[in-house]
């Protein structure tokens, strides 16, 4: 395949990471930064020699990074799914090794001369904040906010305990919610392309990344994935978050 047809391989993105280093840690919770630096972690400590390993892990790293808010440079690399990345080499892994000591860093990177003065300012404001789901604040969290069905309303659709497939946000103060694109609008099971799809996604360990898959922009397919249920062939939409996952 020639230059044009490749998209973004391992090294670029790694490397735009590491130039964007605070406004990444300034867009992610403590939650979701948390979560990049351990998927991160996964690729340092992949095999360089084990193309697989590293190519799995660098999955986890693009999911990660889809927390990100629409419009940041590393998101729109991330979502540019319509181009085929370059298999991961083994510099990926080194340069996952210095983002997750850079990443680590209080602030989300290193602070050459830290203010002492400041730290006593930051610390009541920054002392009550939580996660906005946490606070059952579904203003503040635009995944809670969108249709869904309570734990007992997926259990009885499912005709029993909901396969772990399916994805399943946290909402403490309410139960948890299972996103009602999930389900025919008339009634009846999970569709089986969104299980096929939420599994490609690990929905099962990053709900959020993949909810943020089905309802986020993709230039593949030209809208959110979620609008596209019933209206575009199956195979398509498997296809673009295998183009996501694979990278290749």
């Amino acid at each position: 395949m020639n230059e044009e047809g490749r998209g973004p391989s391992a090294e670029p993105l790694l490397a735009l990471i590491g130039e964007h280093l605070e406004s990444i840690r300034t867009a992610l919770d403590d939650a979701q930064h948390a979560l990049l630096l351990t998927r991160l972690k996964a690729l340092a400590e992949a095999s360089p020699g084990d193309g697989m390993a590293v190519r799995r892990a660098l999955q986890g790293v693009r999911l990660a990074l889809r927390q990100l808010p629409f419009g940041h440079p590393v998101r729109t690399m991330v979502d540019g799914v319509r181009l085929v990345a370059a298999p991961p080499g083994p510099q990926a892994v080194t340069e996952a090794l210095k983002l997750v000591d850079l990443l680590a860093a209080p602030g989300g990177a290193p602070v050459p001369e830290p203010e002492p003065q400041a730290v006593p300012e930051a610390v009541p404001e920054a002392a009550p904040a939580v996660d906005p789901a946490d606070r059952g604040d579904r203003a503040a969290d635009p995944l809670l906010r969108e249709p869904a069905l309570s734990a007992a309303e997926a259990t009885a659709r499912c005709g029993g305990a909901p396969p772990p497939e399916l994805i399943r946000l946290p909402d403490p103060p309410n139960g948890d919610r299972y996103p009602e694109f999930q389900f025919p609008a008339g009634g009846g099971t999970p569709y089986e392309v969104v299980l096929e799809v939420n599994r490609l996604l690990m929905a099962e360990v990053d709900p959020r990344g993949a909810a943020a898959w089905w309802y986020g922009g993709n230039s593949w397919l030209s809208g959110p994935p979620v609008s596209l249920l019933g209206r575009m062939r199956d195979h398509e939409l498997v296809g673009a978050a295998t183009a996501l996952v694979e990278g290749e």
